[in-house]
């Protein structure tokens, strides 16, 4: 049981950073999402600004452990994600570039969104 509690909490991990992510376009269609959303992203960049750990990692981690099986030593981003987005090791500054990244890619969903939003109310 502890092993499947250990991997939907990935699946948890993925969905949050897909959220993070992606959740600005969905704006458009339903801003009320902006209470969570904004959360959401400042919560990821303040993670990777700080060089901190999601606090899914070390439940995962513990998950894992009590079901037999080993933990990783890095972090979410580090284990799952960077393997197939990045060839080398997680760094401070890479960790800077993904929170710019989020950051940036956040502004735009917002600015996307609320000119959707004002051209649906000119109609």
């Amino acid at each position: 049981m502890a092993l499947i509690l250990a991997d939907i909490l990935v699946v948890v991990h993925l969905l949050f950073v897909a959220f993070v992510m992606a959740g600005g376009f969905l704006l458009a269609r339903w801003p009320r999402l902006l209470a969570l959303q904004l959360p959401a992203v400042t919560w990821a960049a303040y993670i990777e600004l700080s060089g901190g750990i999601c606090p899914l990692t070390p439940l995962e981690n513990h998950f894992r452990t009590l079901g037999g099986g080993s933990a990783y030593s890095d972090d979410f981003v580090e284990h799952y994600l960077l393997p197939v987005l990045y060839p080398e090791n997680l760094s401070m500054p890479l960790q800077q570039v993904l929170a710019g990244l989020v950051v940036l890619v956040n502004l735009f969903a917002y600015n996307w969104a609320y000119r959707a939003r004002r051209r649906k109310q000119a109609e």
